[in-house]
């Protein structure tokens, strides 16, 4: 399985890009991705969403040498479920310590569990953002108003878990993207360059186009050709990761 991973700060930003990703290894064939995008309305976003990624790889690194010691092995749902309710004990328990305000703990989260040998994922959506498997496209739209994690820390993480609607199982995967939605906010910053590319050429670009598969910065190089020959730039921020099976690429 080859992977790649992209992030950039959007145009309209300034001080910070607000996304984050991450992605590590739970054991031999299993593997955690995710990514996050705080809040622009909320206070310090761009911490809400690197919280939520350090944590998460504190949680994989941590189940990583255990499946190794006691040679346990859990399904991807009771990987996907078990991360996130650590995720959310542990906010929880920071929001107190450092008495943090609801507005410093809001990103949205797009959390995988991969297992590569079978070629299978489960996946969970938070808020919004963006899933492209195959050729198709799962688009989460909360219309500008994302139903954020830190909304919830008070309540039970049961009945929490068993309300979520956006989860994904997916099988036989062969090209696999998850991305923050800022792919859908490529505007023209140079006129004298701007090519008529439209959001859906874009997203094949990124999602399913096979250029440069073979080197490991493939999205990089992407990006500028979408910024240097289309004059194009994404306003909010972007993070991406795309991961190819080898299967496909024999």
């Amino acid at each position: 399985m080859q992977q790649y991973t992209f992030s950039q700060i959007g145009t309209f930003h300034t001080n910070h890009n607000e996304d984050f990703l991450i992605s590590h290894p739970l054991g031999k064939n299993q593997s955690l991705i995710a990514v996050m995008d705080g809040c622009t309305m909320g206070t310090d976003s761009h911490f809400a969403a690197t919280l939520i990624g350090k944590l998460l790889r504190k949680f994989a690194k941590e189940y990583y040498y255990q499946s190794f010691t006691e040679r346990i092995e859990k399904s991807l749902g009771q990987l996907l479920r078990m991360l996130l309710e650590q995720l959310f004990t542990s906010l929880k328990a920071l929001k107190n310590q450092l008495s943090l305000e609801q507005e410093e703990l809001l990103s949205t989260l797009i959390i995988g569990i991969i297992d590569q040998e079978i070629q299978q994922a489960q996946l969970l959506t938070i808020g919004d953002g963006v899933v492209y498997c195959n050729g198709q496209l799962t688009e989460y739209d909360q219309a500008n108003n994302p139903d954020y994690l830190g909304y919830h820390l008070a309540r039970n993480f049961d009945t929490w878990y068993a309300q979520q609607t956006q989860g994904l199982s997916l099988d036989n995967i062969q090209d696999l993207s998850i991305s923050t939605d800022g792919i859908f906010t490529f505007r023209a910053y140079d006129t004298k360059r701007y090519e008529q590319v439209t959001e859906k050429e874009i997203i094949n670009f990124l999602f399913a186009d096979e250029t440069y598969h073979k080197q490991k910065n493939m999205l990089y190089k992407k990006m500028r050709i979408i910024e240097e020959k289309w004059g194009l730039k994404p306003t909010d921020d972007l993070s991406v990761i795309r991961l190819i099976f080898e299967t496909q690429k024999a």
